[in-house]
């Protein structure tokens, strides 16, 4: 177990952001680094880290001689950077050489022309807003099988950068970044993480754990939790106004709960900025989750003002913010409020089944 803060941020410009720390170490030694500032995102796989947070020199991943860097696509943007190797420790847990991208770096300055069409780069702290990103997502690798394939059909996630210039190589899933957790010698199935509830209007800073294992320590068990296994893709799917929508995910790394549009969710979007709901008054609102194994749950929540939440300039937790995301359901931070929330890693056996599934 280890500690997770909602808080501004490293950047002091963050609004609904978990974050921890993370110690790297180069690869069997006991030179290392603890930086704090990471967020925590269950919606992505493997540990991202700004070059300018880091003081470590880690060993260059290559592919046939050319280092190897990373274009990781999120929905707001894409990180780039090179692949290196490094111990990732957490809470006791170790997991050893493990690939993970260093964002950033300025060696790798020049961005492929396929990478940087795909949104705007985050590869700052003024853009990232945090130090790095820790995935603990329901998959082992941050692409998968996709990855490892040649052609047009690959994601364009890795290349290989000689000094000729960067292409799309295909990357084994062992060299992909990996979720640190399962690589754990014990406590490797999932993580669960335990949120305080956050008052009506938002609050400073809240404090919650971080605990790894599901089912693996007396503190880290399932108990009334209810179990909904997702699809190849992650998801699973949210009904609402008896809607059904299949694309719907569990994801520490997104500041709101995102979900349809104004004209499907009868929330009127923000006059100065389309992220967000802008309703005159907070509005009560309740969904159904069902996992592929036929489980439901149903989910009450609200949603606020987003600019009466944010013009709170002390306040950066809040549970009432949310923002359009046509056709699916993103249940963001503001869904692990007042809960405890498991993630349980593919092909991982847990008490409640083999991964991947989220559970509360």
């Amino acid at each position: 177990m280890q500690s997770v803060l909602v808080n501004s941020g490293p950047n002091n410009d963050y609004v609904n952001g978990l974050f921890t720390s993370v110690t790297l170490c180069v690869p069997g030694t006991s030179t290392c680094q603890t930086i704090s500032g990471i967020l925590v995102d269950t919606g992505s796989s493997g540990l991202r880290v700004l070059s300018s947070a880091m003081t470590l020199a880690l060993p260059q991943q290559t592919s046939n001689g050319a280092p190897v860097s990373e274009c990781a696509q999120f929905q707001d943007g894409f990180t780039w950077g090179p692949i290196q190797g490094a111990d990732i420790k957490l809470a006791g847990e170790t997991a050893s050489n493990v690939p993970i991208q260093v964002i950033g770096a300025p060696q790798f300055s020049t961005i492929p022309s396929d990478c940087s069409s795909t949104g705007s780069s985050e590869d700052t702290l003024n853009d990232l807003g945090a130090n790095g990103i820790l995935g603990l997502s329901v998959f082992k690798e941050d692409c998968g099988p996709a990855c490892t394939v040649a052609g047009s059909s690959n994601p364009g996630f890795y290349y290989a950068c000689p000094s000729t210039g960067c292409v799309v190589v295909a990357q084994p899933s062992a060299r992909q970044l990996q979720n640190p957790v399962w690589l754990f010698t014990s406590d490797n199935n999932g993580v669960m993480i335990q949120l305080p509830s956050v008052p009506s209007g938002g609050s400073a800073t809240l404090t919650g754990s971080l605990v790894f294992g599901i089912g693996t320590q007396s503190d880290n068990a399932l108990g009334s939790a209810s179990v909904f296994t997702t699809d190849a893709a992650g998801n699973f799917t949210t009904v609402f106004n008896g809607q059904p929508y299949a694309s719907s995910f569990v994801d520490s790394g997104s500041n709101g709960l995102f979900f349809l549009d104004a004209s499907t969710s009868g929330l009127p979007a923000c006059s100065d900025t389309a992220d967000f709901y802008c309703p005159p008054s907070p509005r009560a609102l309740s969904a159904t989750t069902r996992g592929g194994n036929g489980t439901t749950a149903t989910v009450s929540f609200s949603i606020d003002n987003a600019d009466r939440l944010l013009n709170k300039l002390s306040f950066s937790v809040f549970g009432e913010l949310g923002g359009p995301n046509a056709g699916a359901f993103d249940w963001g931070l503001p869904f692990f409020y007042g809960r405890s929330v498991f993630t349980a890693i593919e092909g991982q056996s847990t008490p409640g089944g083999v991964g991947p599934y989220w559970a509360y």
